[in-house]
């Protein structure tokens, strides 16, 4: 236990809470930028089990935040480049690779041994089809999303709190727009969704469920907006 003392000399944490962050199996989907702050994080905490699914390859272009990635691991597999690091920091985690293109037909076999899922994809289409997978199969789902100087960020529980289709029920989900982001502003966004992963597994605090924090480092300002459920939702209403 001496690796995580830090951890557990906080009262909410203790050695029960690290047993249970130990037996933790959370999915990152994204290996990019949120994604590089996410599995530090949890890495770093000790979560006992990551699954981590992209099926990229590393560029040049990703190095200015997806820091975990090294510069020699170029047109390396993401994952096969974030497992190799996670090694390297911490053997003691176990982590499963998913070099796949996750779509309708093959999440059954991946998401159903997770806990929750953390959203690190970066185009609107692949965070929707999360939105529906985490509805389908009742996981729960933090979201999060990066531009720019900014970003945003929520909890998800399908069937008791809004889905991503409540919220942008006329979002353009095909939209594909390439967009600038800078490093602190992705890490911000991600450690927020790491956290919201710590207090899920520990049972703690108050996540951001019905709440959109959005976030602008241009003015260094949080707002946290309230959601709630679409009765019209074509995706979750019935649940």
């Amino acid at each position: 236990m001496t690796r995580y003392i830090r951890n557990t000399i906080i009262p909410q944490i203790g050695e029960a809470g690290q047993d249970k962050i130990r037996a933790a199996r959370v999915l990152v989907c994204g290996a990019g930028g949120l994604g590089s702050t996410v599995i530090a994080n949890l890495s770093a905490i000790g979560v006992g089990t990551i699954g981590i699914v992209d099926n990229d390859v590393l560029e040049l272009s990703n190095l200015n935040r997806q820091y975990i990635h090294k510069f020699e691991n170029l047109g390396k597999v993401k994952v096969d480049s974030a497992k190799e690091w996670i090694n390297a920091f911490n053997p003691e985690v176990n982590v499963n690779t998913y070099p796949v293109r996750l779509d309708h037909e093959n999440y059954k076999g991946i998401v159903e041994d997770y806990d929750f899922i953390i959203d690190c994809f970066d185009s609107f289409k692949s965070k929707f089809l999360l939105n529906d997978i985490a509805t389908a199969t009742c996981k729960t789902l933090i979201h999060g999303g990066v531009t720019e100087f900014g970003g945003q960020a929520m909890t998800i529980f399908p069937g008791k709190t809004a889905c991503l289709r409540c919220i942008l029920p006329d979002a353009d989900e095909n939209l594909n727009v390439l967009k600038g982001v800078v490093s602190p502003a992705v890490t911000t966004i991600a450690s927020i969704e790491s956290m919201e992963a710590l207090k899920l597994i520990l049972g703690i605090g108050e996540p951001l469920a019905n709440k959109l924090l959005c976030y602008n480092g241009l003015d260094m300002t949080f707002k946290k907006l309230n959601t709630e459920r679409n009765g019209k939702c074509p995706l979750c209403k019935n649940i």
